[in-house]
C-alpha cells in the first residue's frame, strides 16, 4: 500500500515531497506555517493578501494608519475613486513580509506566495505587477497566481531578471481555464511551471458558479493531464480542494497528479493564524454549518462557516484604510449594496447588507470563516480536552501524518 512519501514532485532536478499547503489569505497561511513546511521538505504558501496590514501587525510599519489619515477626507464619500495605494509602499510591505520569511527558510523544501488577481487595488494591472516584482526582488521561491484567469500577469513581470527562474504557476478549475491560459501567453515562450487544479470542494473562493455540486476534482484533473499529455507538455499537475488524508492524495498521485494542495486540516494548527477561538468554531462545525454563498464582492462564490460574524453585517465600507477589493474605476459590489441599505436607512443604524460583505474589514478582523467543504471532520483529527475544547495540532503532525499514512487513517495526537 503505497504512502505520500513513495512519491516526489520533481522541479527539474530538485526533488519536493508532493504536498504543497495552499494560500490562505490575510496571514492566516503565516510565515511559520510556510517556513514549517519547507523545512519538511515540501512547499508552504504564503499570501501577498492585504500585505500592507500584514506588514504593519508584523514589522511595527504604520501603512495602513498612514493610508487612512491620507484619504480620511473621503471616508463619507461613496465615490472611490480617488482611493489609491502608494506603489513603493506596496512594494515595501511585499519585500517586509516574503524578504523576512525567505531569510528564515531551512530545509529542502519551497515557499511560494500566493496572488489573487481580484485584488484589483484600484489599479489591477500596476499593483499585480508591483506585489509579483517584489515578491521576486525578496527572494520568492515561487509565485501562484490564483482567483482570477491571470491572462496577462505572465506579461506583466516579463521583463524581470527572474521571470524565468521563479517558478511560476496558475490555479485553474477547468482544462478550458488552462487552454485559455496557454494561448495568451503562447508569444512570451514561458509556460507555467505547474497547474494546480482546484475542485469544488475547497475552501474560499471557488472556480465555478453555485452549480459546484455538479462537478469533481477526479474528472477535471483527469481531464487536465490529459490535455498536458496530449500535448507533450512538461507542466506538474497538481489536485487541490477536499483531499483529507494521505490516502486521498495518494489516490491522485497514483493516477498522474504531481502533487496535492492541502489547506484545511492546517487551519488547526498551532502555526495558522486565525485566532484561537475560530479555530475552536473550526472544530466544532458540522456538514449542514458549512455554506456556499455569493456574498463577496469578487462574484466568485464563497465557501465558510455560516456562523461567520461577517455574513449580514451592515459596516461602513473601509475603502481609506483597505480598499483591495476596488476594482479599476473605484467601485466595489459590497460599496454599492451598503448604500443601497443606507438609503433605506439614513441615520446609518441598525444596517444590514444581507446579499454582500466588505471582504477586506471581515477578513482583516477574522470574522469572515471561510473554510474547506471537510472542515466538518477536524474534529476527528484531535482530541478533546477535558474543558470541552479540542487540542489544536503542530503543522509538523499534519504534514507527516499526509506523507506517511495509509488505509485513510488519521494520526491523532498525543494525548
Amino acid at each position: 500500500m503505497k504512502r505520500v512519501d513513495d512519491f516526489r514532485l520533481k522541479f527539474g532536478k530538485k526533488e519536493i515531497v508532493p504536498i504543497i499547503v495552499g494560500g490562505m489569505g490575510v496571514d492566516i497561511s503565516t510565515a511559520e506555517l510556510a517556513l514549517e513546511t519547507a523545512r519538511l521538505g515540501g512547499i508552504g504558501h504564503i499570501s501577498d493578501a492585504m500585505v500592507n496590514d500584514v506588514s504593519d501587525r508584523r514589522f511595527d510599519t504604520s501603512f495602513v494608519k498612514d493610508k487612512t489619515r491620507q484619504y480620511k477626507h473621503n471616508i463619507l464619500n461613496a465615490d472611490k475613486s480617488t482611493v489609491k495605494f502608494d506603489l513603493d509602499i506596496l512594494a515595501e510591505a511585499t519585500r517586509n513580509h516574503v524578504g523576512s520569511t525567505m531569510e528564515a527558510k531551512k530545509g529542502d523544501g519551497l515557499i511560494f506566495v500566493n496572488c489573487m488577481e481580484k485584488l484589483t487595488m484600484n489599479g489591477p494591472r500596476e499593483t499585480l505587477q508591483v506585489r509579483m516584482a517584489s515578491a521576486m526582488d525578496a527572494g520568492i521561491d515561487g509565485i501562484t497566481l490564483s482567483a482570477g484567469l491571470h491572462l496577462g500577469s505572465f506579461a506583466l513581470i516579463a521583463e524581470h531578471p527572474r521571470f524565468r527562474d521563479v517558478k511560476l504557476g496558475i490555479i485553474v478549475s477547468s482544462v478550458r481555464a488552462l487552454q485559455l491560459f496557454l494561448r495568451k501567453n503562447a508569444r512570451l515562450n514561458r509556460l507555467p511551471d505547474y497547474v494546480i487544479v482546484e475542485g469544488p470542494l475547497a475552501g474560499g473562493h471557488l472556480g465555478f458558479g453555485m452549480d459546484w455540486a455538479e462537478y469533481d476534482l477526479a474528472s477535471i484533473i483527469a481531464e487536465v493531464i490529459k490535455y498536458v499529455k496530449d500535448e507533450k507538455l512538461d507542466i506538474p499537475v497538481i489536485a487541490a480542494g477536499g483531499i483529507f488524508t494521505g490516502s486521498d492524495a495518494v489516490s491522485f498521485l497514483e493516477t498522474g497528479a504531481a502533487a496535492v494542495q492541502v489547506a484545511t486540516r492546517f487551519t488547526v494548527t498551532n502555526e495558522c493564524g486565525l485566532p484561537t477561538a475560530v479555530k475552536q468554531d473550526y472544530f466544532t462545525a458540522n456538514e449542514n454549518d458549512i455554506i456556499v454563498n455569493t456574498i463577496s464582492p469578487t462574484g466568485y462564490p464563497m465557501r465558510m462557516l455560516k456562523g461567520s460574524p461577517a455574513i449580514g453585517d451592515g459596516i461602513r465600507p473601509n475603502c481609506e484604510s483597505y480598499g483591495y477589493l476596488l476594482d479599476g474605476n473605484g467601485n466595489c459590489a459590497y460599496i454599492t449594496a451598503y448604500n443601497r441599505e443606507l438609503a433605506l436607512h439614513p441615520d446609518g443604524k441598525n444596517i444590514s447588507v444581507q446579499d454582500k460583505t466588505c471582504l477586506c474589514t471581515q477578513m482583516r478582523n477574522f470574522k469572515l470563516w471561510t473554510c474547506g467543504h471537510y472542515t466538518y471532520r477536524l474534529k476527528d483529527t484531535t482530541r478533546r480536552n477535558a474543558d470541552g475544547t479540542y487540542q489544536t495540532l503542530s503543522a509538523e503532525h499534519i504534514f507527516k501524518d499526509y506523507q506517511f499514512s495509509v488505509d485513510h487513517q488519521i494520526a491523532l495526537p498525543t494525548a
